[in-house]
């Protein structure tokens, strides 16, 4: 990771009356409803505007420190913490803010991008990727946008673990050590096929002789 993230600005509203139709009013004019809370700090519902916010995470990314400018009060350092959206739209409904102190440490998740191709899948194997996201501690600055795993000298039968990425200074990877983020796994062959299909032509015959069996016996 090179640099320090910077925060970027957000402006939000003072969000004083909570009933329900106000609510609505907010979201029906582009603003989503959230709260600010962090460590012994007091809870505050804001209002921010949808596309401003949007915009900051698809460029910044989900771990994007926020400058929270908020009418009439101080302006605080945040990150998204959690986010509800509507089930059949993209719409956000409400947001969670953390208050955050740059100098401490804070638990997040970073994506997992997977660099090159594998040798492997030249020679029939198939690449695959059971972890997507990483447990990652560190200062909100320190903390990368994705982690790149390079997978270009997997052959068949190889993979790569948590244990197998290199240590940083700057955060700390806080998954087992011995989960597995990419494999390549052999083709599958004529035998396995064969054996399957042999497998399941056998059952039958054996379920017939037991009945055989029980016939003569009663």
């Amino acid at each position: 990771m090179e640099g320090y993230k910077m925060a970027v600005k957000l402006q939000a509203q003072q969000r004083n009356d909570l009933r329900k139709s106000v609510t609505k009013q907010l979201r029906a004019k582009g603003f989503i409803p959230a709260v600010v809370y962090g460590k012994e700090k007091e809870n505050k519902s804001v209002a921010v505007n949808q596309l401003e916010l949007l915009k900051i995470m698809r460029e910044e990314g989900r771990n994007a420190i926020i400058s929270l400018e908020i009418e009439n009060d101080e302006t605080t350092e945040v990150m998204v913490q959690d986010y509800q959206t509507h089930p059949l739209r993209d719409d956000v409904l409400h947001v969670d803010f953390y208050m955050i102190d740059l100098t401490e440490e804070i638990d997040v998740v970073v994506p997992i991008r997977l660099e090159g191709v594998a040798i492997g899948t030249r020679d029939g194997g198939t690449l695959q990727q059971p972890l997507f996201e990483l447990q990652v501690r560190a200062k909100p600055n320190e903390i990368p946008d994705e982690i790149t795993v390079d997978v270009t000298e997997l052959a068949i039968g190889d993979s790569i673990a948590v244990s197998d990425l290199p240590k940083h200074d700057e955060y700390e990877i806080l998954d087992d050590p011995e989960t597995t983020i990419a494999v390549v796994l052999a083709p599958e062959t004529e035998d396995d096929t064969d054996a399957d299909e042999g497998d399941a032509s056998v059952e039958p015959e054996l379920v017939g002789a037991e009945e055989e069996a029980e016939e003569e016996e009663a």
